[in-house]
This record gives structure tokens, C-alpha cells and sequence, in this order.
């Protein structure tokens, strides 16, 4: 997999009065190092279309050679993985997860249940994102995996330990992507009996699990539901390759174009993600309507278009926590305060995006009330100019383009953006894609 684009220290945006076209979308990467694991796991070879040439995914690869799994490229866009049945022909490696959650929390879980010795650790930042609440979960049925630094956070040392789990327990509210480990080990715990997972307290991000779900009936395993509440892999069931299987454009990274349509004119239109879509964050187009825009859907593409001024909004985005980030800057654009309720999960993402939004809107001149799991936006009559800082953080970077936009609104400004390279996590032509709906004439 090669990424080829190379940004400088920062990006200057010059306002954009309108926004046009169309844009291929790259590969979910949920959905992508999801399936990568799967495929690993699985017997036989699986062929994975369209696949995310990204950081994350590059950790996940490289994690899997490292384990002795065979992968070969066949395009940017293809990848073969050579499954093993479940089991790893590495006992024992040091693994480099950068800052991918959907690598190292599913890895950890397939880790300490097929046994070995390990070391998992990544960039500073992920070894400030929460892991205990996995790790004591598979502590607790066996599992032997020790915190080499901060309790309750990576670096990780795992090894050979006992499993023995008829029943497991984790929390939901601190990310999904625990459950999501959990339900990916499930089947190879579920040899001669049943395994069940329950949760405790309320689960954030459900559509995720979703996509987990959705994914392993792909690959031959269904999980039982009792709501959200727990999930049971009944035993025998074997990860089995579908042959090949195509990725879903990333549904989180359509959010920047279409809300760019809604703000700016449009119509705007994202391929490769449609009405159909496995991924929660396709209800962002939702949210538009709700603030306005005009949205039209197809089966592999979505579509918006300003109608005007955005209305303010005042919702619940626990179900789209990264594409609701998108929906923070659209509030510049709207008739009034927005309010985004029941995101705290936002504080253990890549960086504490409610921190880091509510300091870089306030730079664009917008008067903000950062909550614990809220935030809340006036926007100012006039976007100020400003450099704005992304924390080595893609959606920061990918968000504040819009803040050249000038729309119905009038309110764009010039944007520097710092270390636009972050976006090498999941969009490394972000800024390609971005200046190809641009436009400064009005046709």
C-alpha cells in the first residue's frame, strides 16, 4: 500500500465562495482494519477490494506480517491476506500500532486469546487513550496481559495465559471499539462452548458495533443479540474467508464534502457510500436536513446542496461521534446558537477533540461553551482569519477547511492550517479532493 501525497508544515485556504463536484471516496477505515483482522483470522485467502491506503491501515499490515500472516498487494486498492485458521505462525513479536485504536484494541483481545509473547505500544498519544477497561475484561477470564508503563493505558506486554470464558463483561461508555475487540475474539474462545459478552452500563456508539456485526456474518460467525445489553458466539463457529470483499467509502470522511455542499452551494456529491451503508456515520446527511440542506441519496453516492442559510441545531451525535465534528464547524454557518450533546467519548479520541474544537473555534471568532460532554457554538457575524492547530489530529484538519467556505452565510475567511500531513490517518488527498469542489466563480 503507497501514499504518495507529501504536505509542507501548513496549507494556506484562501475563501471559497462555491463548492461543486464530485469525490471518490477512499475506503472506511473501520470498516477496513476491521476486515484485514477478519481476513487474518479466517480460513483461506480473502481479496479485499478497495481497501484504505492510510497510517492505520499501514499499522494494521504491517502488524499482521510481523505475526507471520502472508498479505500481497495486487494495486493501491487491493490487498490478498493469506488467512490461518486462527492461529498466528509468530509467537512472539513487537508491535508498533502508532496511534490506530481500530488496530491495537482488536489486536490485543485476537492476541491474548490465541497466546504468545507481545509488546504493543505506539506513538505518546496512544499511550494516553484508555485500554483497561479491555484489558481487565480478558484479564479477568485468564488473560495475562500486563501495563509496561501507565496502569490502564498502553504499552501492553502480553502473554500465554489461560482463558477460560463462558461469560465476560465490559464497560460501553468509554468506546466501542472494546466491545468490538471482544466480539472479534469471541469465536476463538467459542470452541466447545458458548461465549457470552455483557455490557455494562449504556453502550456508546452503537453503529460501530454494527459494522463489527456485520462484518463477522461476512466471515461466517453470528453473534446473538439481547439488545445492546450482552452478545453470545455460539461454539463452533470458524472465521471462513468470502473469498473477496468489497470496502465501503469512509462514510466520516464524506461528511467534510457534503456539509461543504450545504454551506457553500453544491450540489456536492461522495462516492461510494450510499442510502445502504453499514456505517452509522452516513446519518450525518441527516443532520444537514435538519439544518436545512438539501439531501439526496442513491444506492453507492449521496448528494447535498445549500438551501440557504443553516438553521441552528440542538441534537444528541453519541451515535456519529467523529462525524459530528463536522457538524461543530457547519454551526459557523448557522442562523444561531448549536448545541452537540452526549459526546464525551470525543476526549479520548486521537486528541481531547472537545478541548482542542473549542480553542480553534474561538480563534474563527466563535463564542463557545465547552461542557463536559457538550459543546455549544455562537457563531460570529464574520469568521476571523486564523492558523489553525490540528493536535495530530486528521478530522481537526479535515474540519477546519470548511472554515474558508463563504456560502450563504457570507462568513469564510483564509484558514492556515497547521501539519495538514495528519491527514495521512485516514485521507492522505484530503486537500487534493478539497480544492477539486472548489470554485471562486458562481456559474
Amino acid at each position: 500500500m503507497t501514499q504518495s501525497t507529501h504536505y509542507p508544515e501548513h496549507i494556506d485556504l484562501e475563501p471559497v465562495i462555491h463548492v461543486e463536484g464530485s469525490v471518490r471516496l477512499p475506503g472506511s477505515k473501520s470498516i477496513s482494519n476491521r476486515t484485514l483482522l477478519l481476513a487474518a483470522l479466517s480460513e483461506g485467502a480473502t481479496t479485499i477490494h478497495d481497501l484504505l491506503a492510510s497510517d492505520d491501515t499501514m499499522v494494521m499490515l504491517g502488524a499482521l506480517r510481523s505475526l507471520g500472516i502472508k498479505w500481497d498487494e495486487i494495486d493501491e486498492r487491493t490487498v490478498v491476506v493469506h488467512g490461518n485458521g486462527g492461529v498466528l505462525p509468530v509467537h512472539e513479536a513487537d508491535l508498533f500500532m502508532g496511534n490506530a485504536g481500530t488496530a491495537i484494541r482488536p489486536l490485543t483481545a485476537a492476541l491474548a486469546v490465541i497466546g504468545g509473547d507481545y509488546t504493543l505500544h505506539g506513538v505518546s498519544r496512544m499511550h494516553e487513550r484508555p485500554i483497561g477497561d479491555l484489558v481487565e475484561a480478558l484479564n479477568e477470564v485468564g488473560a495475562q496481559i500486563d501495563y509496561t508503563g501507565e496502569p490502564g493505558f498502553p504499552p501492553l506486554r502480553i502473554r500465554r495465559g489461560r482463558i477460560a470464558a463462558s461469560r465476560m463483561a465490559v464497560r460501553g461508555n468509554v468506546s466501542s471499539q472494546f466491545l468490538t475487540a471482544l466480539l472479534m475474539a469471541a469465536p476463538l474462545m467459542a470452541t466447545s462452548h458458548a461465549v457470552s459478552i455483557d455490557v455494562v452500563g449504556e453502550l456508546i456508539s452503537k453503529p460501530y458495533i454494527e459494522i463489527t456485526l456485520n462484518l463477522m456474518r461476512r466471515f461466517g460467525v453470528t453473534v446473538e443479540q439481547n439488545g445492546w445489553a450482552s452478545f453470545t458466539v455460539q461454539p463452533g463457529q470458524r472465521y471462513t474467508s468470502p473469498g473477496s470483499i468489497h470496502v465501503e467509502g469512509d462514510a466520516s470522511s464524506a461528511s467534510y464534502f457534503l456539509a461543504a455542499g450545504a454551506i457553500a452551494g453544491g450540489p456536492v456529491r461522495v462516492e461510494g457510500v450510499g442510502e445502504n451503508s453499514i456505517q452509522g456515520d452516513v446519518r450525518f446527511a441527516d443532520a444537514l436536513e435538519r439544518m436545512g440542506a438539501i439531501v439526496t441519496r442513491g444506492d453507492n453516492w449521496i448528494e447535498a446542496r445549500s438551501n440557504g442559510v443553516l438553521k441552528a441545531i440542538d441534537a444528541d451525535f453519541n451515535h456519529i461521534p467523529d462525524a459530528a465534528m463536522t457538524i461543530a464547524v457547519a454551526a459557523l454557518y448557522a442562523d444561531g446558537p448549536s448545541t452537540l450533546r452526549n459526546i464525551a467519548s470525543w476526549r479520548v479520541k486521537e486528541t481531547d477533540r472537545l478541548a482542542a474544537m473549542a480553542t480553534e473555534l474561538r480563534k474563527v471568532g466563535a463564542e463557545v461553551e465547552e461542557g463536559p460532554d457538550y459543546i455549544r457554538i455562537t457563531p460570529p457575524e464574520q469568521l476571523k482569519p486564523a492558523t489553525i492547530d490540528t493536535y495530530d489530529d486528521h478530522r481537526m484538519a479535515m474540519c477546519f477547511s470548511l472554515a474558508s467556505l463563504d456560502g450563504k452565510a457570507r462568513r469564510g475567511n483564509a484558514m492556515r492550517i497547521n501539519d495538514p500531513k495528519c491527514v495521512a490517518k485516514t485521507f492522505p488527498e484530503y486537500f487534493e479532493a478539497f480544492a477539486g469542489i472548489a470554485k471562486n466563480e458562481l456559474f
